[in-house]
């Protein structure tokens, strides 16, 4: 069985597009969502259908979850306020219900996933390097946990002697006597200065684990911020991949 992992589109939908077909030209048996359908891009309820309608697993993120009411966005940056207020105006009544029955975590047979932590999921903790991934080893059963929401690419090893390696490698094969935190890396917001959308897949029957990177319309997706009069920053950040 392949599967395949997605996260942190943010209502590009230029993104998203391309990543689903390049995920349909591959055969996948499953696609998981990881949360943040919504928040800077210009596009979210077209995202929002697009998840809805192709993923079996769909997560929330912290800004799926403001967009609908259920979290202030105190603790948001500027532009990240603006960019939800927006939104808030933005999604249709179908959107919205749609989004609100999204999970906040889920298991497919050996895979965890939430947006941000497995220890907290609801406080949307970051898991960045290996002192902040020790303790979250601790908190999934199964041999791997699939995150987003720092939009950095990351692939934790925690080995059967307990000592933990942090390491970014486009395909690696999963040990069975090891457990991983896989962040997925983001579809429409990258931000480890590679600006083409990210992805995950996982070929159950091989055990092996792939990021994938592909290139889209970043022009148009600019252009389309922009008309909504959403600040210049969120298209700009997309040419660099930051």
């Amino acid at each position: 069985m392949k599967i395949a992992f997605i996260s942190d589109v943010h209502a590009n939908v230029e993104a998203l597009q391309v990543v689903l077909a390049d995920i349909d030209k591959q055969h996948i048996d499953r696609i998981h969502f990881l949360g943040d359908a919504v928040g800077y891009g210009s596009e979210p309820n077209a995202c929002v259908e697009l998840i809805a309608a192709n993923c079996d697993i769909k997560l929330l993120g912290n800004h799926d979850y403001a967009a609908l009411g259920l979290e202030s966005t105190a603790a948001f940056n500027d532009v990240a306020r603006v960019s939800i207020e927006w939104t808030l105006k933005e999604l249709s009544a179908r959107s919205t219900t749609a989004l609100a029955d999204f999970e906040m975590e889920a298991v497919d047979g050996d895979f965890y996933m939430t947006h941000a932590s497995p220890r907290t999921p609801e406080l949307w903790e970051y898991v960045l390097n290996i002192d902040t991934a020790r303790d979250q080893f601790e908190h999934f059963d199964q041999q791997v946990a699939l995150v987003g929401h720092s939009h950095l690419p990351a692939f934790f090893c925690k080995r059967s002697d307990d000592t933990i390696s942090q390491r970014y490698v486009s395909e690696s094969e999963l040990d069975p006597d090891s457990k991983y935190i896989v962040n997925v890396g983001s579809v429409g917001q990258p931000r480890d200065h590679d600006p083409r959308a990210c992805y995950v897949t996982v070929d159950t029957d091989t055990n092996i684990i792939r990021y994938h990177r592909v290139e889209y319309d970043i022009s148009k997706a600019i252009a389309r911020i922009e008309s909504q009069g959403l600040p210049q920053i969120l298209g700009e950040r997309l040419l660099v991949g930051r």
